[in-house]
């Protein structure tokens, strides 16, 4: 009797092993497949020319609204210049290029005459509460896990079609205006 148990405890490290490789096979397969679904999430990018859209995105907006923000990086990796000169959306009427600012505690909002610089070897963020765009005369209201596209056109890269991801609603006024 006790040899046998001698041979069934001998060959339980092996045995447990096993299952500690399948497991650990497993946990490694699942954290892989995780990572290759975040990375599809982050890895929004769009490419003109020398420059890169990062991440463009927007909030879901209410019923009823009539306008949307638009947010995005663009990155110019060229030796010179470039201007973003114009927008258009499948999901406005029209669209703007804005800047918000605060002075003296008032906040304003205005529209950017002559397009926005991106300057050589530089970054600009459209972001809350700063430069962004306003799509302008809804045709429909973008919903959270949606996507929406929008041309942005450049004044030497040319023109490049780009996915808006439609991400929750919140933040405040102060934030996004288009809420």
């Amino acid at each position: 009797m006790t040899h046998s148990f001698r041979i069934a405890a001998s060959d339980m490290p092996g045995r447990i092993l096993s299952r500690f490789e399948q497991r650990l096979g497993v946990a490694v397969l699942a954290l892989v497949l995780s990572f290759v679904g975040a990375q599809s999430v982050f890895a929004h990018e769009f490419k003109v020319g020398d420059l890169e859209i990062g991440h463009p995105w927007s909030r879901a907006t209410p019923a009823g609204a009539k306008v949307a923000g638009g947010y995005f990086t663009i990155t110019n990796n060229g030796s010179a210049p470039d201007r973003l000169v114009s927008i258009s959306s499948d999901v406005s009427e029209k669209a703007e290029l804005h800047e918000m600012g605060v002075k003296d505690g008032v906040m304003t909002m205005r529209p950017v005459a002559g397009g926005l610089e991106i300057p050589a070897g530089g970054k600009v963020a459209l972001a809350p509460g700063g430069y962004h765009l306003m799509f302008i005369g809804l045709k429909r209201q973008p919903k959270q896990g949606e996507e929406f596209s929008a041309t942005l056109t450049f004044e030497k890269a040319g023109a490049v079609s780009v996915d808006f991801a439609v991400e929750g609603m919140g933040g405040g006024a102060m934030d996004d205006h288009a809420n």
